[in-house]
């Protein structure tokens, strides 16, 4: 075969759901299927999904790709995964999943990680001697709020006792998926980074470190092997192979987590190139030639797809899942007072009504803490809310103001990013879903005061990703080969006019945010009270 007739099955399994393409080796997604997953939230502090709801998604989606795609089975070389992270999965012997999930949003296990803190004296909230020693090591270290897996085992060990006596391996969800595909139990070395386990200070070895485990508190031979994101981990096993019509000889690349897919597939390869994904999370993100922590900033450099690189990661909790709250949770909530439910058109329409309002929401502001918030502060009680609404404001000033407000939560993360480099990004290229909206292209344009690079099938970047991870696993093609592929079909350039605008309204954003902390926190951590 030649390489024009291999093609990469590449899934990019998000929080919303699963996402399945078949791509060519030149970038082209000639087949597409997306599936939902249900989120489950606990106790308005709690977030997990079903494992094998994942799993059906991806069978169910994989089947509509290759039902509609005219590609031979046989040119389909490999399949290779992106997925959402910092997750955690408990699994017995059998790769069994013991519970749910327990999600990146997950704040349960907070508490968890503050009794293993100890130590007399404290750094930003963690004991000083291992943070000093989670820094040099992995580059960064456990979330205080609990939104990563250093938490989630905790809270399995302390809170579900026999689950955690029956736990084979705790995995992330690449790691989960892998299992699926081939029984074989690994992880990659970005997967395995938010466990805080690993010595990362050479990108091409990264390995366990003992005294990391110890401190961790969970058992050794809990943890997966390690693998490099490029690895072939095997080929597709038997059953799998025939539920989809695929060769048994299928290889599976280990695949990556989806910020460092996502930067492969913006294009973004350069150091210090940044991608901004706006999906249900968002972050900011650029390859960088060190390993670099800044604590107070929540900004680090951690392990990627690339050999040899950093990937500077900026993540904040919410995104455009503040878009699906105002659209499912607020204008078509079904509580018997409005009858109707969203339709394929409805983000269409939110975006042109977002693009017929006047800039600045005719003064109505809208803070985006769904969830609390990572960067620049780790703070889980923070929540959103709507800001000076009056009588003349309607449905459509909200809208508005929800497309403006998540992009100043990422101008709110610009200048410790600046700091972090050393330098002012001049172009961003956005992807995820939300940058498929023209209107907020923009607006993200005019707030972050940069050029915004709006590539061709910017939803599609993760998987793009992926498949060039596979591709390059294979040997059919280099990294630095493979992002020359990415389109890059519209470019706005900040207006003058504008930027002063938002760089007032942005003052009073951060005034907000000062201002009202200290209530957020004084209602949110009440006794008795659940966050939510």
């Amino acid at each position: 075969m030649t390489g024009t007739h291999q093609y990469i099955l590449s899934i990019d399994l998000g929080t919303s759901g699963c996402k399945v393409g078949l791509v060519s080796l030149a970038g082209d997604v000639v087949a597409w299927a997306f599936r939902p997953v249900e989120l489950i939230v606990v106790d308005s502090v709690g977030a997990e999904q079903r494992p094998q709801d994942w799993w059906d998604a991806f069978i169910d989606a994989t089947r509509e790709v290759l039902s509609v795609s005219d590609v031979p089975r046989s040119d389909i070389v490999a399949i290779c995964a992106s997925t959402q992270g910092e997750s955690t999965v408990a699994v017995d012997r059998n790769g069994q999943s013991l519970m749910n999930a327990v999600l990146w949003l997950d704040m349960r296990g907070a508490q968890h990680l503050k009794n293993t803190m100890g130590g007399r004296v404290k750094i930003a909230g963690y004991d000083a001697l291992k943070l000093q020693k989670w820094i040099r090591l992995c580059g960064g270290a456990p979330a205080l709020s609990g939104k990563d897996p250093a938490s989630h085992m905790l809270l399995i060990r302390d809170a579900f006792p026999e689950i955690y006596a029956k736990t084979y391996k705790f995995l992330n969800v690449l790691d989960y998926m892998n299992l699926r595909l081939t029984g074989r139990f690994c992880a990659t070395q970005d997967s395995i980074l938010t466990s805080w386990v690993t010595d990362n200070r050479d990108p091409d070895n990264i390995r366990y470190d003992d005294g990391l485990i110890a401190t961790s508190g969970i058992e050794r031979e809990k943890f997966p092997d390690l693998v490099r994101c490029t690895d072939v981990i095997g080929t597709v096993l038997p059953d799998v192979a025939e539920q989809l019509g695929l060769s048994a000889k299928t290889s599976v690349v280990a695949g990556a987590i989806d910020n460092s897919a996502a930067a492969i597939g913006a294009g973004t390869l350069d150091d210090f190139d940044c991608h901004l994904y706006v999906g249900s999370s968002s972050w900011i993100a650029a390859h960088v030639p060190f390993k670099r922590t800044n604590v107070l900033d929540q900004i680090t450099s951690v392990p990627c797809a690339v050999p040899s690189r950093y990937l500077m990661v900026a993540l904040q909790t919410s995104g455009a899942n503040n878009i699906a709250f105002l659209k499912d949770r607020i204008v078509f909530h079904d509580d018997g007072l409005i009858r109707g439910e969203p339709s394929a058109d409805t983000y269409r329409i939110l975006d042109e009504i977002a693009a017929r309002q006047p800039i600045g929401a005719d003064g109505a502001l809208y803070l985006p803490w769904l969830f609390g918030e990572r960067c620049p502060v780790d703070d889980p009680l923070l929540r959103a809310g709507i800001f000076n609404l009056g009588m003349g404001h309607n449905r459509e000033t909200i809208v508005r103001a929800v497309f403006e407000g998540v992009a100043f939560n990422t101008r709110w993360m610009m200048k410790p990013i600046q700091r972090f480099m050393r330098k002012r990004p001049e172009a961003i290229t956005m992807i995820g879903g939300g940058a498929m909206s023209n209107i907020w292209c923009r607006i993200y344009a005019d707030v972050l005061n940069v050029t915004i690079r709006q590539p061709h099938d910017p939803l599609k970047a993760n998987a793009r990703g992926a498949a060039f991870i596979g591709a390059h696993g294979l040997g059919l093609m280099r990294l630095d080969e493979s992002v020359r592929q990415v389109k890059i079909e519209r470019f706005y350039e900040p207006s003058a006019p504008a930027v002063a605008f938002y760089e007032e309204r942005f003052g009073i954003f951060n005034e907000l945010h000062r201002r009202l902390a200290p209530i957020y926190h004084k209602i949110n951590s009440s006794k008795g009270f659940k966050h939510g």
